[in-house]
C-alpha cells in the first residue's frame, strides 16, 4: 500500500476520543486506506489528530501536536492533515484562523463526515440496519475494549467545559450497546471498560430513571464477558441498586471510578457539585459496606477559587481517612466559558496550587505504596495484556489499563499468553507494581 493510501491518526486525551478515533479507522479502512494509531513515528501522507480540550495542559498538548504536523506539512513530509474531537469542537474559528495549514477542522459529532471527504462510503452505508456503528477497529489489545455508553453531560460543575463542548447527556438504547457487546465479544474481547461522561446518569434522558444498574447486569449477563469495569461515576444520587450489581456479579469487577473533587463543604458549593462532605464520607462507607474489598478510584482538585489552607487541609484529611486505592490530582485551570470562569477570580497562585497538588500526592504515594505491600503473599487473577522485555504485564480487577498498577511476571521461567487469565502469587510490590509468580 502506498504512502498516499495510508492515514496516520492519532489521539489526544481520554478513552471516550478513542472510541471515536476505531469508529473512524474502520470507515477509513471500508475506503481502501490502511490505518496507524499513536505511531511513534508517523509515516502516512494523511495525518489525522483527534484533540482533547479538559483542561488547559491537555489544550495546549492538542494545540503543539497541530503545530509539530502543520510544521511537517509545510516541509512537504504529509500531504494532508486534519483536525477533530474537543479542541476544534469548541474553537474551530480561532483554530482555522491561527493554524491554517490545516486542510480542514471536524467537530467532536461530525467528524464521520471526513471519511466521506477522503472516500466513497458513507457513515450511513457503515452502519447497520438498525442504524448502529459496525464494528470499530479495535486499537487496544484485542482482549479488552472501551464500550461508550452515553454522550455528554447534564452536570454542570462550576469549572468543568465538558457540558459547552458535548452537550447535554444522550444516553444509547440498551440493546444497541447490547449488541455492540456481542460483537466485541465474538471479536475476541473479554474485558469492557464502560465509559461515559457520566454513566450513573445513564437513562434519564430516556424515562427520568437511573439505568445504569440493568445495563451492567445485561452487559455481564452476555456469554463470554469475563470482566466488566466502571469508569466515571458521579456521587449525587449515586444509584445504590449498582452496588448490589457489584456484588453479586462475579464478572464485575470490584473497581469503581468515581470523582470526588473536593471535600470541604465551601469548595463543594462553589464547585456546584450538589454534594456535602457527610454526603461523601457515607457514601463511600455504603459503597465498602455494599462491595467487600472494592478499589475505589478518584480524582481530586486542588487550588479552585477560594481554597484557603484549612480547606485545603481538610482535604488531605479526608485522603488519609478514605485510603483510596487509586487517586489522581489535578490543579485547577480556569475554562472558557464555564461558571467559575464567570463568577470566580483564579486567585490561587500557581507555585501555591503546585505545592498543594504535590503534597496531596505525596501522600497519596505513602498510601498506595503501604495497599500495594499487602497484596504480597496473595494469588490474585490476572489478565496478561502485554509482554515487554523480560515480563509478562498483566492487571488485577483492580486496575484500569494505562492509569493503574500492573503485575509484572518474569519471562524467563514461564510461558504465558496475551489475553488470558493466570493465578499470580504477589512476591513484592512497590508504589507502581506487583511482582509476582505463576505455577504454570
Amino acid at each position: 500500500m502506498s504512502k498516499k493510501n495510508h492515514i496516520d491518526v492519532i489521539t489526544m486525551g481520554c478513552s471516550k476520543n478513542l472510541v471515536d478515533s476505531e469508529v473512524l479507522i474502520r470507515l477509513f479502512e471500508k475506503n481502501g486506506y490502511t490505518c496507524d494509531h499513536d505511531s511513534e513515528t508517523p509515516s502516512g501522507d494523511i495525518v489525522v489528530i483527534n484533540t482533547c480540550s479538559f483542561i488547559e495542559d491537555a489544550k495546549q498538548e492538542s494545540i503543539d501536536m497541530i503545530l509539530r504536523f502543520a510544521d511537517a506539512k509545510e516541509k512537504g513530509l504529509i500531504r494532508q492533515l486534519f483536525v477533530m474531537g474537543c479542541l476544534s469542537q469548541r474553537y474551530k474559528q480561532e483554530l482555522e484562523a491561527e493554524i491554517p495549514q490545516v486542510d480542514r477542522y471536524y467537530g467532536k459529532f461530525d467528524f464521520k463526515q471526513l471519511a466521506e471527504d477522503l472516500g466513497t462510503v458513507s457513515a450511513t452505508s457503515a452502519q447497520t440496519p438498525h442504524g448502529r456503528q459496525q464494528s470499530r477497529s479495535l486499537t487496544t489489545p484485542s482482549h479488552y475494549a472501551y464500550l461508550k455508553i452515553s454522550e455528554g453531560c447534564n452536570r454542570h460543575c462550576a469549572y468543568c467545559a465538558i457540558p459547552i463542548i458535548t452537550g447535554q447527556h444522550v444516553s444509547r438504547p440498551q440493546e444497541e450497546i447490547l449488541e455492540e457487546v456481542r460483537d466485541l465479544v465474538n471479536g475476541g474481547v473479554k474485558e469492557l471498560q464502560v465509559i461515559a461522561q457520566e454513566l450513573t446518569y445513564y437513562g434519564v434522558d430516556i424515562d427520568g430513571r437511573q439505568h445504569i444498574a440493568e445495563l451492567v447486569e445485561a452487559i455481564a449477563d452476555v456469554p463470554g464477558v469475563e470482566w466488566v469495569r466502571l469508569h466515571y461515576a458521579y456521587p449525587t444520587h449515586f444509584p445504590k441498586d449498582l452496588l448490589k450489581v457489584m456484588r453479586r456479579k462475579q464478572n464485575v469487577c470490584k473497581y469503581l471510578d468515581i470523582a470526588f473533587q473536593h471535600v470541604s463543604d465551601k469548595m463543594l458549593q462553589a464547585m456546584r457539585r450538589n454534594f456535602t462532605k457527610e454526603d461523601t464520607y457515607q457514601l463511600i462507607r455504603d459503597i465498602r459496606e455494599h462491595v467487600p474489598g472494592i478499589a475505589l478510584r478518584t480524582t481530586l482538585m486542588v487550588g479552585f477559587p477560594g481554597e484557603t489552607e484549612e480547606d485545603f487541609q481538610e482535604l488531605m484529611e479526608f485522603v488519609k481517612w478514605a485510603r483510596f486505592e487509586r487517586m489522581g490530582a489535578f490543579a485547577y485551570s480556569e475554562e472558557d466559558g464555564t461558571y467559575s470562569a464567570i463568577h470566580y477570580q483564579d486567585d490561587i497562585p500557581a507555585e501555591v496550587k503546585n505545592d498543594r497538588l504535590s503534597r496531596l500526592m505525596r501522600l497519596q504515594q505513602r498510601i498506595s505504596t503501604e495497599m500495594q505491600a499487602d497484596f504480597i503473599g496473595r494469588s490474585v487473577r490476572t489478565i496478561i495484556d502485554r509482554r515487554e522485555g523480560d515480563y509478562y504485564i498483566g492487571r488485577t480487577e483492580f486496575s484500569s489499563p494505562e492509569v493503574d498498577p500492573e503485575v509484572l511476571v518474569s519471562a524467563k521461567d514461564t510461558s504465558l499468553n496475551i489475553g488470558q487469565f493466570y493465578d499470580v502469587v504477589i512476591d513484592d510490590a512497590n508504589e507502581f507494581d506487583l511482582y509476582g509468580h505463576t505455577n504454570q
